[in-house]
Order: structure tokens, then C-alpha cells, then sequence
């Protein structure tokens, strides 16, 4: 009869651990998708409200479920949208107060332009934009609802410009520019590649208003275009960001503030060393 009981009672417990051992496992694996989806460009399957940052950077091993094209005249862009069995992708989330955001820079990275084109059918966006002859690249931030998704550079050219040539940034001696009489100032907590960086700017605030539902917007480019970054402040009433920069190297930073109705983009060349 102990011995019974004895092994009704192993029995039991051998069931309650393989329930409690099961359960962590799934604990443990959800948390890690969620973590790949907060990664997957945070306007992929993320949940963006809680993140103030997304790019491609350290995201090549996310496989992104949405195919972009782009096709260019001098004054219009159109976008293309398709998931990967060629179908229009339709169903897009709302994403600080638009639901298309388009970034495209010139070979040099000496021309940025952030527009918000318009739905044209399904799947396809357009925006009157004159660009002149050259080499592009473009960055659709979108936040698809039910595909994964992260920002990756789409080549484009307009017109039948030149072979393009190597443009190599220099790092800026000063991080102090003016733009349109408006003048910023960027301080940098940290110029070293895995750790956190506070991005900090110093601006007239009397006349800064919130543009795209925020007190301003950063884009961060690497020289030759291939890691994209678009960082949102960490504080809602002022213009101090938070990123990190997983490699050494030059980047160049765009700095988005609407001041007296007017947004204006501040640029900054910055060099990130490796590790100490």
C-alpha cells in the first residue's frame, strides 16, 4: 500500500514538473519571439508605442516578410508593397501620425529628404517629389500588422546619371550647425561602439513644437547606406535621444525640429570607435 502510494505520489510530482518545466519553456520562447519582433525595425510585428527606436541595424539574420520597390521619375516616387508570395500588402498600422514614412538620401549622402507619400491602391504609394538625376537610396518605414518587417536600403535611380562614384564622409570638427537661421547643437554622452549613447540638442526651445507626434526625429545612416536608424526621443517634452551603435565606424545623423512652423533637418558626421 506505501509503495503505492509512494509511486502515485512520484507520479504526480514527475507530472507537476514536466507541466511547470513545459510552461517555462513556453515563457522563455515567447519572450524571445517578442524580442526578435522588437528588433524586426519597429515597424515590423513590434509594438512600437514602447520602443523609440528601430532600423536594420544588427538585424540581417531577421527575415522580413515584405518586399519594397521603387520606381522614380524627376517628379514622382511610387512604392510598391508586396508580401513574399507577390501579393499587395494592405493592412498597415498608423505610426507617429502617418502610415508611410519615406526616407531617401543621394550617392553622397549630402541630400535627405523625409516624405510621407499617399495610399494609390493597394499596396502601391505615391508623392510628388522633384529629385534630380542621380543615384538614391530609399528607407520605407512602415509598421505592417501581421508581417515582419525592417527598414533595408532600396536603390533607385533618376533619370541615367554617371557610374556613381566612392563618396567617403568626413567627421564633422564641430557639432554645431545652422540651418535656416536656426541654430543645434549635438552632444553625444558616449562615441564608442555596445554601449548606450545619449544624443542630446541644444536648441532654442521657445519655438519648438512636436512634428509627427514628437518633439523631433533622428535618422542614423552609416557612409556607405546600408544601416538605417530612426530614434524618437526618450523624453516627451525634450529633444534627447537614445541609441547604440553596434560598429565603429562613420555615420551620419539627421536631426528633424519644427521651429516657428517650419521643419528643418540638421546634419551631423559623427565617428564611432570600437570597442575599449
Amino acid at each position: 500500500m506505501k509503495k503505492s502510494i509512494m509511486t502515485a505520489v512520484l507520479y504526480v510530482a514527475a507530472v507537476m514538473g514536466g507541466f511547470a518545466a513545459y510552461d517555462e519553456w513556453v515563457v522563455e520562447k515567447q519572450q524571445v519571439v517578442a524580442g526578435n519582433m522588437h528588433e524586426t525595425n519597429g515597424h515590423g510585428a513590434q509594438t512600437h508605442e514602447s520602443s523609440h527606436e528601430h532600423g536594420s541595424d544588427n538585424l540581417h539574420d531577421v527575415q522580413s516578410e515584405v518586399n519594397v520597390s521603387v520606381q522614380a521619375e524627376k517628379e514622382e516616387v511610387v512604392i510598391f508593397l508586396k508580401d513574399k508570395e507577390g501579393n499587395p500588402v494592405t493592412e498597415l498600422e498608423i505610426n507617429h501620425e502617418k502610415i508611410l514614412h519615406l526616407i531617401m538620401v543621394d550617392e553622397s549622402l549630402q541630400k535627405y529628404y523625409h516624405v510621407h507619400p499617399e495610399q494609390t491602391g493597394k499596396g502601391e504609394f505615391r508623392v510628388t517629389h522633384s529629385l534630380k538625376e542621380g543615384s538614391y537610396k530609399a528607407f520605407v518605414d512602415i509598421k505592417p500588422k501581421h508581417l515582419a518587417y525592417h527598414v533595408t536600403p532600396v536603390p533607385f535611380q533618376v533619370g541615367n546619371p554617371e557610374v556613381a562614384a566612392d563618396h567617403g564622409l568626413s567627421p564633422d570638427s564641430t557639432l554645431t550647425r545652422q540651418v535656416d537661421g536656426e541654430t543645434v547643437t549635438l552632444l553625444m554622452s558616449s562615441l564608442q561602439a555596445n554601449e548606450p549613447v545619449m544624443l542630446n540638442f541644444e536648441l532654442d526651445q521657445t519655438n519648438l513644437t512636436p512634428y509627427l507626434g514628437a518633439m523631433g526625429h533622428v535618422v542614423i545612416l552609416d557612409e556607405k547606406a546600408q544601416h538605417f536608424l530612426h530614434v524618437h526621443p526618450s523624453d516627451e517634452k525634450q529633444p534627447i535621444f537614445e541609441t547604440k551603435f553596434s560598429q565603429p565606424g562613420i555615420y551620419k545623423i539627421w536631426a528633424e525640429f519644427k521651429q516657428n512652423g517650419k521643419v528643418r533637418a540638421f546634419p551631423f558626421v559623427v565617428e564611432i570607435k570600437g570597442e575599449k
